[in-house]
């Protein structure tokens, strides 16, 4: 599931900004969805009506393959006697065909370019009813927009939607729409596709008086961009609603229209506009985007945009002709759907019959009858489909067939489509009415290739069936059946694998990501979803297996990366689609087991022997493991998921290895430790401290057959803190590349200071308090050590990561003296538990004599300071910058700008005097506003995991603030913080952000995380008792940001799809947590 654990969404892909569908996303999203325009997307020509369609008829003496043949072979024998004649001819032909469509056009200059060729058509209506094109224009006598807009827009309503999960071509997240009610008795609501979506949403529908209806989605159709909603008529209270008839037999181009909707987020808009095609092609949004095919759309000038998707095109009788789609972002066109299929499927719906959809897995586009001729198209054959269809500028030909589909082997693009059953089709609805109607049986379809005609037959194959209804969680990410509308985007087969709509935790750690398509698992293919979960369930937790798939962008190149199976961490589920409810049913899926005892072997990892040339990188390099960490939450004010980078092995006997925070951040993941490159353990965070640069993991080195690592060779005066790295010393840095190589170089220390990171947003950890130095030439890699020539560790090289001033992470590689380790690797070593770690919760600066002497620094101090200068180090004091947290008892005493003089009656030299304490108390001389304080200073005991429980709750991740966020604001509101909101969640899209603290739910003050799980027991109490009333929707929660601004809003409480649940420590299991769920 998709996480926001910043104030605003990024982008999560990058789309050509050519054309938009018109739904408004939320705040989940944050912009519009832009969309890229095909090439040959232009403005077409503006016709008159033509005269009625008459029907394509062909002789009943001859079949209709022969009688074609006939005229083709009588074309090319004439062609083959006379070319001269011949060029002439077509010449003439060419002439006379120029002429007449200028006489049908009113003598209008016609344009040769494709779209503009397509004419306005509509198939023969054999009920004898006015078609699209050949019914006269209505008199509107005094027919007035003010009347028709106020009866309108009582039924045309606001949508508001929750894609609760990554499904198929949508992502989760929130936006807004618009839709208007086509049968009020049934309580039915027309928009688009895109809208009802064809995954798990949850909807409401705010009409013109504020009142608001619960939607069920009911149908969505599986290629057309159509959809209806059903709410219930008794909901509406102070208003009846109106339906707004569907005459798709009145659109002409020039026809007068408003388009009224929610447009960009507006709750009613009301724009006005002309038809200026009906031919116009459908709209391309992009590759693996819903794209609407095999159908004519219409074009205005309507200038919708985000929002406006399901608003109705009106004529000024008030009836909608067309049903707006999606929109130029780059001009005020604007694209429409036809209504004749909408109408069929709105009939069935209201009987409550499925409606049949059907199709043999093959593209069409309608060509002009010149590119028919270059086709082979014979003048015979064009001759008598002028006559047959004399407002049909051009006939259907098939654009692509889809591998392993039924038109396999059968069709070919370039194809020209004659008849299908016998009965000529040269549009789009005719004939896919026809293949609608022979579902599950086979059809025979003639069409004209090269010079002659081929006949096939073909299986109709039920749409809905290679269309998803189905998904399985697993992971934390979304799988679901390659669809058809996938499928086509990319030329692959429908049924090559299962699809990942999100990649989640446990198959991001293969890399395979949304838009990949997985073909096995281990060695189980995976078709479909069902084979997915029984190859699943056949898996060890914990245990890493080889998984197959590729990218859609690059379909031909196959990948096998290396998943680690990590289901303890989310719910493993399946989920189907219930047409009666319009909800996603759950159930359970079989759960990985642990790993057997039988198969936990130990495992030998080589020695991995460097050459002597690589002194002194043999000494140390058998130490060197790989250190792998991967969380399942943005929690912490993380912003990425995966890391990864060297650990050194302090004490293998034990299983400690020593890494950075870059590396591993966090306490909630999962961690492994490569060793040798060879052997893969599972491990556990048991310490990170909470203001050096380093963390401290441990794995079973029982796992390993013979001697564990080699303990990391340290030089004693470095680690007793008896000598530290110096500007000017010379050293030896051995460190790791990425490609997990050694790189060694002699160099020297360049410069000693401070270490100056930035706080970041959203906070997360930062190195504070310590100094670090930097090297003459620094390589490019992951991390390593700085040693001696004979091999003995004096520093660590370590990642420090921070942002600019723009909000940009940033990482820096810098040398930490090896002495910081000492406290906290000789309390492991000794009671195999971490040390308790104290501070006075301030961010130490240095500051130079001449800065003091001007804040009023007796002089007697200033000599005291430059006598405790070196060759080394030039004399410096220490000043208070700011403090880490805001309601402790050093921040009542302390202030911002103190310099600190002694401690405990020494002088203060240096930041490691001041940055870790062991005492409960110290007692400090500081200089404030030119005067010498002496102060009793009480330390804080931190927390060396910093996160111990999270609480889920609608969508919402609730923690205790964490360090990195104290020092960010002035006051704690409460104890309830929230750390991360999950895409299309009621937290997400009812208001609730990361970075606010929760005081009141429903009028009842929460102050720690306790009062919030026993808050939400006794609400969920409270809601059983009410369920079904509208008291039982809403929740008001207050909430304050680190600004003390205070909101109170209202979410709508979901447990279907976001039940609550709670993460917490547990020594036991293999990560050292559990879930629990059920709050």
């Amino acid at each position: 599931m998709e996480q926001d654990a910043s104030d605003s969404r990024p982008a999560a892909c990058t789309v050509n900004a050519g054309l938009h569908s018109s739904s408004s996303t939320g705040s989940s999203t944050g912009d519009n969805d832009h969309r890229a325009m095909r090439a040959d997307d232009g403005a077409g020509a503006q016709r008159r009506p033509p005269p009625r369609n008459r029907r394509f008829t062909i002789a009943a003496a001859s079949p209709v393959g022969s009688s074609l043949a006939v005229a083709a072979a009588a074309e090319a024998a004439a062609a083959s006697t006379a070319k001269n004649g011949s060029t002439a001819a077509a010449r003439r032909r060419s002439f006379t065909y120029v002429e007449a469509a200028a006489t049908h056009s009113g003598h209008r200059r016609r344009s040769l370019a494709t779209a503009d060729l397509m004419a306005v058509f509509y198939p023969p209506n054999t009920l004898a009813q006015p078609t699209i094109t050949d019914a006269p224009f209505e008199d509107v006598g005094a027919a007035s927009w003010e009347p028709t807009l106020e009866r309108a827009i009582r039924s045309i309503v606001s949508i508001k939607a929750k894609c609760v999960r990554s499904f198929d071509t949508e992502s989760s997240g929130t936006y807004t729409a618009t839709g208007f009610v086509v049968d009020a008795e049934a309580g039915l609501i027309l928009s688009n596709r895109h809208v009802v979506n064809p995954g798990p949403v949850v909807a409401q529908a705010v009409f013109v008086n504020y009142e608001e209806v619960d939607l069920q989605p009911v149908y969505r159709d599986p290629v057309h961009d159509f959809g209806f909603f059903r709410f219930d008529p008794r909901q509406l209270r102070f208003m009846a609603a109106e339906e707004i008839r569907l005459a798709p037999h009145k659109a002409k181009v020039g026809m007068e229209i408003r388009v009224v909707g929610n447009d960009a987020g507006e709750k009613l808009s009301i724009l006005a506009g002309t038809l200026a095609r009906l031919d116009r092609t459908a709209p391309e949004y992009g590759a693996g985007e819903y794209n609407d095919f095999n159908t004519f759309y219409m074009q205005a000038a309507s200038g919708t945009s985000g929002g406006s998707s399901g608003s109705p095109v009106l004529d000024i009788h008030g009836d909608a002709v067309a049903l707006n789609a999606g929109g130029s972002s780059k001009a005020a066109s604007s694209f429409y759907l036809p209504l004749p299929r909408v109408v069929a499927a709105l009939d069935l719906i209201r009987r409550r019959q499925p409606v049949p959809r059907g199709t043999v897995q093959a593209e069409l586009e309608h060509v002009p009858y010149d590119e028919l001729r270059r086709l082979g198209l014979p003048v015979a054959l064009e001759t008598r489909a002028r006559d047959a269809f004399p407002h049909a500028q051009g006939m259907l030909v098939v654009r692509a067939v889809l591998p392993d589909g039924p038109a396999d082997g059968r069709l070919r693009a370039g194809d020209i489509v004659l008849t299908v059953d016998g009965r000529p089709h040269v549009d789009f609805a005719t004939l896919e009415a026809a293949v609608d109607g022979r579902v599950d049986s086979d059809i025979r379809v003639s069409v004209w290739r090269g010079s002659a005609v081929h006949d096939a037959e073909l299986h109709v194959q039920d749409l809905h069936a290679i269309t998803p209804s189905r998904f399985v969680e697993f992971g934390g990410g979304v799988i679901n059946n390659l669809s058809y509308q996938v499928a086509r985007s990319y030329g692959i087969a429908v049924g090559c694998g299962v699809y990942i709509a999100s990649s989640g935790h446990a198959l991001g750690s293969a890399g395979a990501w949304r838009g990949s398509v997985i073909l096995r698992v281990g060695d189980t293919p995976t078709p479909d979803v069902d084979a997915f979960a029984a190859a699943v369930a056949a898996l060890y937790e914990g245990s890493r297996v080889p998984l197959r798939f590729f990218s859609l962008d690059r379909p031909h190149k196959q990948r096998v990366a290396i998943m680690s199976v990590a289901t303890h961490w989310h719910a493993l589920r399946m989920a189907t689609r219930d047409l009666d409810t319009g909800l996603w049913l759950y159930r359970d899926l079989p759960q990985p087991q642990p790993i057997p005892d039988s198969l936990l072997q130990p495992t030998a990892a080589p020695a991995h022997v460097l050459p002597p040339s690589l002194a002194p990188a043999d000494r140390v390099w058998g130490s060197f493991v790989d250190v792998e960490f991967t969380a399942p939450f943005l929690v912490d004010g993380m912003r990425s998921t995966r890391f990864r980078g060297p650990g050194l092995v302090v004490d293998g006997a034990r299983g400690l290895v020593v890494c950075d925070r870059d590396t591993v951040p966090i306490a909630v993941g999962d961690v492994s430790v490569t060793v040798a490159s060879s052997v893969v353990l599972p491990a556990h965070v048991i310490l990170l401290h909470p203001t050096h640069n380093f963390s401290v993991v441990q794995f079973d080195p029982k796992r390993l057959e013979g001697a564990p690592p080699p303990d990391l060779p340290l030089d004693d005066a470095h680690y007793a803190g008896d000598r530290r790295l110096e500007q000017g010393q010379d050293v030896h840095i051995v460190a790791v590349t990425g490609d997990q190589t050694p790189v060694v170089r002699r160099t020297r220390v360049a410069a000693r200071t401070m270490v100056a990171t930035a706080e970041c947003s959203p906070p997360r950890f930062r190195c504070v308090n310590v100094e670090g130095v930097r090297l003459d030439d620094q390589p490019v890699c992951l991390g390593g050590v700085l040693c001696k020539p004979d091999g003995k560790v004096i520093g660590l090289w370590v990642s420090v990561s921070s942002q600019d001033s723009s909000g940009k992470d940033t990482t820096t590689m810098l040398g930490l003296d090896i002495a910081l380790l000492r406290p906290v690797v000789d309390a492991l070593r000794a009671t195999g538990r971490a040390p308790p770690l104290r501070s006075l919760d301030i961010d130490m600066c240095p500051m130079r004599p001449a800065a003091a002497r001007a804040m009023g620094l007796s002089a007697s101090r200033i000599a005291q300071a430059e006598a405790a200068a070196t060759p080394e180090r030039a004399p410096q004091l220490l000043y208070v910058a700011g403090l880490l947290a805001p309601n402790t008892p050093a921040a009542g005493l302390l202030c911002a700008g103190d310099v600190l003089l002694e401690r405990d009656g020494h002088p203060v030299r240096d930041v490691s005097e001041l940055a870790a304490v062991s005492t409960e108390a110290v007692d400090l001389v500081v200089l404030r506003d030119g005067q010498e304080l002496s102060l009793h200073v009480p330390t804080t005991e931190l927390d060396a995991m910093e996160t111990r429980r999270i609480v889920h709750w609608c969508g919402a991740l609730v923690q205790q603030p964490y360090r990195a966020v104290l020092e960010q604001v002035r006051s704690l509101p409460s104890m309830v913080y929230i750390s991360c909101t999950l895409y299309g969640s009621p937290a997400n899209s009812y208001g609730l952000r990361p970075g606010m603290w929760i005081v009141e739910v429903d009028s009842q003050p929460v102050v720690t995380v306790d009062d919030f799980i026993s808050t939400l027991q006794t609400l969920r109490l409270h809601r059983s008792e009410k369920e079904g009333t509208s008291a039982s929707r809403y929740v008001r929660v207050t909430v304050v940001n680190k600004s003390l601004a205070t909101r109170v809003l209202s979410l709508r409480v979901d447990n279907h799809y976001w039940p609550p649940w709670k993460l917490e420590q547990d020594a036991s299991s293999l990560s050292g947590w559990k879930t629990v769920l059920h709050l």
